[in-house]
């Protein structure tokens, strides 16, 4: 990566880190861009950074001035067990246009997917997750994205861009390599049934809250099958997360939100995570401000622990399993892994969309879509996939 792009980043401000007490602290591990030091990014696992853009966050525009407000609870914060390099890039600054940001987080989210490195971004509005998107086109082949929030963000005015319509611009990126789509934790009367209905047909997912209460457990493989992971904090309740002019008396609790984090992190497939939306205006006794920053800690820890499942081993390490349907042209074959416990169901690729390598397509699953498939029903993970596929 080029020192030159240390020209789009304001260095991190000394108090910042140098009131992170203990000696057993992130602060202390991390290596932080200050006025007086560029890190090497060469060889990093993480790069971390903030962006100071709230601009198309409409009422919760104070969302700017978050990244210092996270990292005041992040840099006190004991390290995981498991470290590997890391570093924060400070912030870009906001553009003299709102373009000229998204256009800097494009650059800088590019260059360091092409050099293996993790951004975690730290927003400014959810918006900049079309940003995120638009950078990974280099990555050359299809993305899944994952956006955790109470709300749809569709619709509007097309000619309007803002953090609460912006996968409009991501659906309709060209050139389109967005292959899945899953929004988790929308809540029913926040949401326009006709943006259900587009999601269906679309084959996309929209997997309300209620299901992650019930048990978020079963979460696990859509983290697992993503590349792109984008939280928007007003998906939290206000009780556990007030800072958002967005949050609401329902929503994820604190320890909800961490698990999911925690999985997108342990995602092998997984290449950036967002955390969006956050307002320091509205918080309280940094309450919302501590909250992310464990959330950031449990990305963190996640990916320390990835176990290199699939994709990257070979699906010939795994136990197979196969289980044949009654009544349906299709055999299910299933692959658990002896490094992790986790769960794979393979997809055939359809005849005509074949090619001389791929024959098939190898999705997460879950135990509890083996014993569906067991007890004689075909999974609708396995289902909506082929028919994507298709």
């Amino acid at each position: 990566m080029s020192q030159g792009i240390y020209e789009l980043f304001q260095p991190v401000d000394q108090p910042v880190f140098s009131n992170a007490e203990g000696t057993s602290r992130i602060a202390d591990r991390i290596d932080i861009h200050r006025f007086d030091y560029q890190p090497d990014i060469e060889g990093c696992r993480i790069a971390i950074f903030g962006v100071n853009d709230g601009r198309k966050s409409g009422d919760n525009e104070g969302c700017s001035a978050a990244p210092d407000a996270i990292r005041s609870w992040l840099y006190r914060l004991t390290p995981p067990t498991r470290w590997a390099p890391v570093v924060d890039l400070g912030d870009i600054r906001a553009g003299f246009e709102d373009f000229d940001t998204e256009n800097a987080v494009i650059t800088v989210v590019s260059e360091l997917v092409q050099m293996g490195v993790i951004p975690i971004v730290m927003g400014g509005g959810q918006d900049l997750t079309y940003a995120m998107y638009a950078a990974l086109e280099s990555v050359g082949r299809h993305i899944n994205v994952v956006t955790v929030d109470s709300r749809l963000d569709f619709g509007g005015d097309p000619e309007v861009h803002t953090s609460k319509n912006f996968m409009n611009r991501l659906v309709l990126h060209e050139p389109n390599y967005l292959f899945d789509y899953t929004n988790v934790g929308h809540q029913g009367y926040l949401t326009d049934p006709d943006t259900l209905e587009l999601l269906e047909r679309l084959e996309f997912e929209a997997i309300r809250l209620g299901t992650v209460h019930n048990n978020a457990q079963l979460l696990e493989p859509t983290f697992r099958n993503s590349d792109l992971i984008s939280i928007d904090l007003s998906s939290i309740r206000a009780a556990d997360h007030p800072a958002s002019t967005h949050a609401g008396p329902n929503g994820l609790t604190s320890s909800q939100i961490c698990q999911l984090a925690r999985y997108a992190g342990l995602s092998d497939r997984m290449i950036a995570l967002g955390v969006f939306e956050h307002n320091p205006d509205l918080d309280d006794r940094g309450r919302g401000a501590h909250l992310t920053a464990q959330v950031i800690w449990h990305m963190l820890d996640g990916i320390f622990c990835q176990t290199g499942d699939y994709p990257k081993c070979s699906a010939k390490e795994y136990t197979r399993y196969v289980v044949d349907l009654p009544g349906n042209d299709h055999e299910v074959a299933f692959f658990k892994s002896a490094r992790s416990d986790r769960w794979w169901m393979d997809v055939p690729i359809p005849t005509s969309k074949k090619n001389n390598k791929d024959h098939h397509h190898l999705v997460p699953c879950a135990y509890e879509d083996y014993q569906e498939a067991a007890e004689g029903q075909l999974p609708d993970r396995w289902w909506r996939t082929y028919q994507k596929l298709a």
